[in-house]
């Protein structure tokens, strides 16, 4: 039995809470520092900020480039968040309820792109992308995020469907719906919250994605990590740093959708 918080004596339970505070104050820290330096008055990346300003967001909202990389990355993280949840949720349901050779082979080749170096597969799809001739353009895009994504949605609705009692669906085929009457019908309302959650999940990998994007991107077609990436490169502007704050905000707010999905499933 694991040994929770409050059978602890006082002594270890302090312990506890005060390494825990730690560690969570040495991750968080340099995300602080990030919002902070956006509002900073000085046009240097400078901590501590010698005054405060909102004119480097004024900045970043008026730049057509920015705002291009911005809506560029929306637009990529929403196709690869549709694409994943369409293509992982056929695969769910054949991995949990097929019964063929090579079952386990096939979810561990799905789930491999979780344990692959990134590097690796944006050199193979770079270079398939590259024979092809569709560096560049917004399918590329989606279909490199969209094999890095997938794992997510997959492992989320697998779980889902585990949870799900399939004598429910049966129950309705009896009663005399057809099979895929009952699958629209029953099995997906019940197994909503793992759909969400694993198209959240394949928005968050999708909208911070830097590697793949790089190898990507084009003068024409860049996503806002690209974007930062190129200007760090050139410049230490506090337009970055709203840029980053962004994307943490953005991404912050999905895990909390995601967090209260789950809390809601637990509870049903």
């Amino acid at each position: 039995m694991l040994l929770s918080p409050n059978a602890m004596g006082r002594p270890l339970r302090t312990g506890l809470y005060l390494t825990t505070g730690v560690i969570a104050a040495f991750l968080l820290l340099p995300v602080v520092f990030i919002v902070l330096l956006s509002f900073g008055s000085s046009q240097w990346l400078v901590f501590p900020p010698p005054g405060w300003t909102f004119k480097w967001y004024g900045q970043f909202f008026s730049n057509p480039e920015w705002m291009d990389a911005a809506l560029a990355s929306l637009k990529v993280a929403v196709l690869t968040t549709i694409a994943a949840v369409l293509l992982g949720l056929p695969t769910a349901f054949a991995l949990v309820r097929g019964r063929f050779p090579g079952r386990e082979m096939l979810y561990g080749l799905f789930t491999m792109p979780m344990i692959v170096p990134l590097v690796i597969i944006a050199v193979a799809v770079y270079a398939l992308f590259l024979k092809l001739g569709y560096t560049g353009t917004l399918f590329a895009f989606v279909v490199s995020h969209v094999i890095v994504a997938l794992p997510f949605t997959i492992i989320s609705i697998i779980n889902s469907l585990k949870l799900f009692d399939q004598s429910i669906e049966d129950a309705a085929v009896i009663c005399g719906a057809s099979r895929l009457q009952a699958i629209f019908k029953v099995t997906f309302p019940a197994i909503r919250p793992g759909m969400i959650a694993g198209g959240l999940f394949a928005f968050l990998v999708s909208w911070d994605e830097v590697v793949l994007s790089v190898m990507m991107a084009s003068p024409d077609l860049q996503t806002l990590p690209v974007k930062m990436w190129t200007t760090l490169r050139q410049d230490l502007s506090p337009v970055i740093a709203v840029a980053s704050t962004l994307l943490i905000g953005l991404s912050l707010l999905v895990m909390i959708i995601a967090a209260a999905l789950r809390r809601r499933t637990e509870n049903a």
